[in-house]
């Protein structure tokens, strides 16, 4: 019987995400790819360093000795390298004991075609094309920020006193993100005294799905399997939404029967030191200056628009109600 992905938690993520690879893009930019290629096959043996998505992936294949009977995560190297200029990428994993044995390598080619194809629950890259691919077919998706991947790893970030450094730390905003940007449009269009009017009308009435939206109850499910007591995930909402905001997101949360361990309801403030307290893995946002600013202190990833008319993978209210 072929191997199935059918009930895991499946991560793909693209070289760069899981390793640093800022002098090799920088060749591949300035000098072209003939000359990326080489430098590749002549650094084989050199092992890359953790980038920012390292910490994270790390992690998440840890989760698998909590079940014996068999796999919770699958996760899946997804890159725009060939087969030939791979080998530095999979000495890289063999150096570091990551469980990844399965890959996807399309030599400069779309990698959208194939994510569906492995039941991608969440796909991790640097090459906005590809994120904004799978956003576009219903896939949570995030371009991490690499710019900070030459200061701190992803293996390094630091961890503020109390967070266990086993446990995994997933943050997400909340509008165009877990839910459509539907209510944020009102906010941009007319201002915030309507948008805290139409949350406050709507209050009882949950928001629609957005692009992280079967991500994050996929994520719950996963916590009720692996129990409530001392959970090995924990997630937070990290939203410049405030009070009278708030109540529409609890509704929402309740309405879909997912898990929020944590929730912030800033109405403006910095998100980077709060994000930094809770210890934050990854932090998921669709807006570059927010990403930005978090990834000076913890792994961030920004969530592109999606391109469709009417969003991705979007359910009216009334249906994410039942």
């Amino acid at each position: 019987m072929a191997y199935q992905l059918d009930g895991k938690m499946v991560i793909g993520v693209s070289s760069r995400a899981l390793f640093d690879l800022t002098i090799e893009n920088e060749i591949f930019e300035k000098e072209g790819l003939e000359a990326y290629c080489s430098y590749q096959v002549e650094h084989e043996q050199d092992i890359l360093k953790p980038g920012p998505g390292f910490g994270l992936i790390e992690s998440l294949l840890k989760l698998n000795e909590y079940n014996r009977e068999k796999d919770l995560v699958e996760v899946i190297i997804m890159s725009r390298n060939s087969p030939d200029t791979s080998l530095r990428v999979f000495n890289a994993i063999a150096h570091y004991g990551l469980n990844i044995t399965r890959s996807v390598l399309v030599s400069g080619a779309s990698l959208a075609p194939y994510l569906a194809a492995f039941h991608t629950d969440l796909f991790l890259s640097a090459y906005e094309d590809d994120v904004q691919s799978a956003i576009d077919s219903g896939i949570a998706a995030g371009i991490i920020c690499t710019e900070q991947a030459d200061v701190i790893s992803g293996r390094a970030w630091g961890r503020a006193d109390g967070v266990s450094r086993s446990q995994i730390r997933i943050a997400f905003d909340g509008d165009a993100v877990l839910f459509t940007d539907e209510s944020e449009m009102i906010f941009k269009e007319k201002g915030l005294s309507a948008f805290e009017e139409n949350e406050r009308t709507h209050a009882r009435e949950p928001l629609a799905e957005g692009p992280f939206a079967q991500f994050l109850k996929k994520l719950s499910n996963l916590q009720r399997e692996l129990g409530t007591g001392d959970c090995p995930i924990r997630t937070a909402l990290v939203t410049s939404r405030s009070v009278p905001a708030h109540e529409r997101v609890i509704r929402t949360m309740r309405a879909w029967n997912v898990r929020v361990d944590e929730a912030f309801f800033l109405g403006g403030i910095e998100k980077r030191d709060v994000l930094k307290a809770f210890g934050a893995q990854i932090f998921f946002d669709d807006q570059s200056v927010h990403t930005a600013s978090a990834a000076q202190a913890v792994p961030a990833a920004r969530v592109p628009y999606c391109r469709k008319n009417g969003g991705c993978g979007v359910k009216t209210a009334a249906a994410a109600a039942k």
